[in-house]
């Protein structure tokens, strides 16, 4: 199923993507620990720049074991050809699901050792696919037949509302047709957002948006976007579940009703998915 099909505007529910990060390892096990009670499990592309399964043959086998996948493509690492290429692959292996992600920078270590490509920046990358999705490569060359993926991109409204709402324009003008921001803690930034993406596309529909729900624990991986306050509330005991059904309600009497759900990331990169699974069993409750 595309996600557009199965989110809260086509439903009427509460639709759930699941961050889900791929092993270091071809084992099988992963497809077993995807099995989580979410409408879409997101396989993550080379999460700490480590070497990791392939994200497209991942999603491909947890789809095949009966849940909704999606698969997240960067621009750092493939040239066109390798990219358009994987495309294909992914169309063969039955996904329909994709998100473009441009892949976080090489630190100065990684430039040793291996090189950013790049060859698309990532609006450049989904007006690509949205153009083979009429059956025309790079080269614009005919293909046999078109693929056919629902085309996502990624937000960050902590980098600023405007900035990401122009981005965001921009990349559904080139072809995405649903977004996946990053945790939000914020709930009172969504609406500035709405309203600063209406100003700048010159309309009021907008597409559907998975908003970033992330389950804390006190000692697992903390990014910059994490309020202080959040930080505090953690190193004095609060449960990170608990933090994380009180934003759920927010969300909830806010609206949001597309969650992109974030489970526990610990030091190393192993995730906590039991928490992940004890979240949305409580949800799925209320």
């Amino acid at each position: 199923m595309k996600i557009t099909e199965g989110c809260f505007e086509a439903t009427g529910h509460t639709s759930i993507i699941c961050d889900f990060s791929p092993p270091r390892s071809g084992d099988p096990v992963a497809v077993e620990q995807a099995q989580i009670d979410a409408d879409f499990i997101s396989v993550a592309y080379n999460p700490g720049r480590a070497v990791r399964t392939n994200s497209a043959m991942l999603a491909a086998a947890i789809q095949r074991s009966g849940k909704d996948a999606v698969f997240t493509l960067a621009t750092r690492d493939m040239n066109k050809l390798a990219l358009q290429s994987e495309l294909l692959g992914a169309q063969m292996l039955g996904l329909r699901n994709v998100v473009v992600v441009q892949g976080d920078p090489f630190g100065q270590q990684d430039q040793a050792r291996v090189a950013s490509v790049n060859d698309y920046h990532p609006t450049g990358l989904i007006a690509a696919i949205a153009q083979m999705n009429q059956g025309v490569d790079f080269k614009e060359g005919q293909l046999r037949s078109p693929i056919d993926f629902c085309i996502g991109a990624t937000i960050d409204l902590s980098r600023g509302i405007e900035e990401e709402a122009q981005l965001a324009v921009r990349k559904v003008q080139a072809g995405a047709e649903y977004l996946i921001t990053q945790p939000v803690f914020n709930v009172d930034h969504v609406a500035q957002y709405w309203e600063s993406y209406a100003y700048h596309s010159g309309k009021a529909g907008i597409p559907p948006i998975y908003f970033g729900l992330q389950i804390l624990e006190k000692d697992c991986v903390l990014f910059s976007s994490v309020p202080e306050s959040v930080r505090g509330e953690l190193e004095e005991g609060r449960s990170g579940a608990d933090i994380a059904l009180e934003l759920y309600q927010k969300f909830q009497e806010a609206r949001l009703n597309n969650i992109y759900l974030v489970p526990p990331i610990k030091p190393g990169g192993a995730r906590n998915y039991e928490a992940a699974k004890a979240f949305l069993g409580k949800i799925n409750k209320r």
